[in-house]
């Protein structure tokens, strides 16, 4: 499989999540989003909506971080990202949902672009605009974690809501957003970032990271 993608999106970082708790090996093809490189014609023919990720898989391109794990855990089901019963898989969905649906694409590069450029919001705006939605969305998630949680964010196994999670989690830290009001959050990201085949697929050890 290959694996279209950017280090630092956090969209891609749930798919490598993913394929990381399957053990599943794959090759990863980096395009900068800054320099526009996604929008390029030969990209836009694996995902005519021109964003990361998508995967190529031996039955063709998935696109949509969401439907991409789910593909992988309905293909490669051991150990399972969803639990067994409909009503737990239904809540899993509505906390990964949460992150996906309801911070994420506020926070995405494509808002803040036209945040800056068409309404001249100022980078202190742009940060107070990221942290509101991460603020607003983690109150949610971590009453949600304290039903339903464990030692992450659903049971004590790492799941769908988990790869969710983690990248926004990434991008609260990148910033500073306080997680002092989130204790269930960061001691799930510790937990998580504490497994050697998910700390690979952190960012800063993507072959298209920047480093100094």
């Amino acid at each position: 499989m290959i694996l279209h993608g950017y280090w630092r999106s956090s969209a891609a970082y749930r798919v490598r999540i993913a394929l990381a708790l399957k053990g599943l090996d794959y090759r990863q093809t980096p395009y900068d989003l800054r320099t526009s490189a996604h929008r390029a014609p030969s990209f836009r023919v694996l995902n005519p909506q021109a964003l990361v990720p998508a995967l190529e898989t031996p039955d063709g391109v998935l696109t949509q971080s969401g439907a991409i794990i789910e593909w992988l855990d309905e293909q490669y089901p051991d150990p399972p990202l969803l639990p067994a019963k409909a009503f737990d898989r239904a809540v899993v969905r509505g906390m990964a949902a949460l992150v996906g649906c309801d911070i994420h694409p506020l926070n995405n590069l494509r808002v803040l672009d036209r945040l800056r450029g068409d309404f001249a919001a100022s980078p202190d705006q742009i940060t107070a605009w990221i942290g509101h939605w991460i603020n607003e969305g983690f109150a949610a998630l971590e009453q949600q974690i304290a039903r339903h949680g464990g030692d992450f964010t659903f049971g004590d196994t790492p799941g769908l809501a988990d790869c969710f999670l983690l990248p926004q989690l990434y991008s609260a830290h990148r910033f500073g957003v306080d997680m002092q009001p989130f204790p269930l959050i960061r001691a799930i990201g510790i937990r998580l970032s504490s497994l050697a085949s998910v700390a690979q697929a952190h960012p800063d050890q993507q072959p298209d990271a920047d480093r100094p």
